[in-house]
């Protein structure tokens, strides 16, 4: 059973690929790596083929293809700027991807803002910050909400909490709300990096609490190149422009220029007007599912590969916030005194099925988990996990066929030797 069968606009393009097993029998490939690139929905591609007959250029001619265009990239805007619940005088800005989103707004920070995050978050919100309070990713929401007051009491200035929607490691959902309102109570602003979030639950930036949010198209079925940063528009409309050139400047003298206000300011040079129109038609998708049907059947998967793991020897799911803590659909395992990378290469190679071995881009969180789950054996810089990760066109099938493969390499003096960490790493 898919996840969502009964709407064709989101069915996953390539459910049907199959592989070649070494033994010659040739099995459904099942991708367990969504949090890495979600597939592409029926939405996103049927939007693609339907522009290219119109496609020109954007803001910058007077014929039907460049009118066109135009009209859709801007449509597509207004569908996004729904989707994240933008409010009046919210600025919606189409970026690369969520890092290129949360660096963009780095970049448009006043000089005297410190921004505060938790060492637990993703490279891309853990490093474009100028000016930086890290903090250690506590052991509990009530932790992570006491934390941040400590340390916005202990602050003198303007302060920006930036922080997760939810585990690109874990899939764990943080308390967002609630860290949202103690940084307000303090006068501090919030952007939440839903780059997980979005793809598995509604977003919208009131009912989070949060003034500024940035999500990436190719999580979010729609790989098409263009994400988003969508939020308050004033620290965006006095900063400089992110990218200076053309679209970007209102008017250029000999020696001054006019920096166009809005969302144009940083979206200098000709936009993405397929992953713009890409990601919007997944948007309005979603927007027209049930997504409260959507949730109940990723958290029954969720919870019959939690079930399933449960009864394997050998791996160990992490967390940080413990295993009763709400979560997408991403479970990372440890495996103790072993390899990552080698059974990922395995579950490829002889199984079929597509997973993640690593630190995915979130080094401190993941070299903490590994530590806590007693995987010895290498350093912590090589310190593994090995990720499962799914969504919209996942199986029951898909999760079974981890679950006694997974157990198949781990078990016995076979998955003894698998697991042996490799020399040299």
């Amino acid at each position: 059973m898919s996840l969502l069968p009964q709407h064709t606009e989101l069915d996953v393009i390539g459910a049907g690929l199959t592989v070649r097993l070494p033994g010659g029998d040739t099995v459904p490939f099942a991708h367990l790596d969504y949090a890495a690139s979600a597939p592409c929905v029926r939405a996103a591609a049927d939007a693609v083929e339907g522009l290219l007959p119109w496609y020109g250029s954007v803001h910058r001619g007077a014929g039907v293809r460049s009118r066109t265009s135009t009209l859709e990239y801007e449509r597509a805007r207004d569908i996004v700027a729904g989707f994240v619940g933008a409010r009046p005088g919210d600025a919606v800005v189409f970026t690369r991807n969520t890092t290129d989103a949360l660096n963009l707004l780095a970049r448009c920070l006043p000089a005297d803002v410190t921004t505060i995050v938790f060492d637990g978050e993703h490279h891309a919100n853990l490093l474009p910050w100028p000016a930086t309070l890290r903090l250690a990713t506590p052991s509990s929401p009530d932790a992570a909400v006491e934390a941040l007051d400590r340390a916005l009491r202990s602050l003198r200035g303007p302060a920006l909490l930036a922080v997760t929607g939810a585990s690109n490691v874990t899939g764990e959902v943080w308390p967002v709300r609630r860290l949202a309102d103690v940084a307000h109570r303090h006068g501090a602003r919030v952007v939440v990096d839903a780059a997980q979030l979005a793809p598995h639950s509604p977003v919208d930036l009131a009912e989070l609490g949060a003034d500024y949010l940035a999500l990436s198209g190719h999580k979010l079925y729609a790989p098409f190149g263009a994400g988003v940063l969508a939020g308050r528009a004033d620290w965006l409309d006095t900063a400089a422009p992110y990218l200076r050139g053309g679209g970007a400047s209102a008017s250029v003298g000999d020696d001054a220029v006019t920096w166009a206000t809005g969302p144009a300011r940083h979206e200098g040079g000709t936009p993405n007007l397929l992953g713009a129109v890409s990601l919007a038609a997944v948007c309005a998708a979603l927007g027209r599912a049930d997504r409260a049907a959507l949730h109940e059947r990723e958290q029954s998967l969720l919870a019959r590969l939690r079930d399933g793991l449960a009864g394997v020897p050998g791996v160990a799911e992490v967390s940080a916030f413990g295993a009763a803590q709400p979560r997408v659909g991403i479970v990372s395992l440890a495996l103790p005194g072993g390899d990552a990378a080698e059974v990922a290469d395995r579950l490829a190679d002889e199984h079929g099925i597509g997973v993640r071995a690593g630190q995915f881009c979130a080094h401190p969180l993941a070299r903490r988990l590994t530590g806590a789950a007693g995987v010895t054996g290498c350093d912590t810089a090589t310190a593994a996990l090995l990720r499962v990760s799914f969504g919209l066109g996942t199986t029951d099938g898909d999760i079974d066929r981890f679950v006694a493969a997974i157990g198949a390499l781990t078990s016995g003096a076979a998955g003894r030797q698998l697991v042996g960490v490799r020399a040299g790493r």
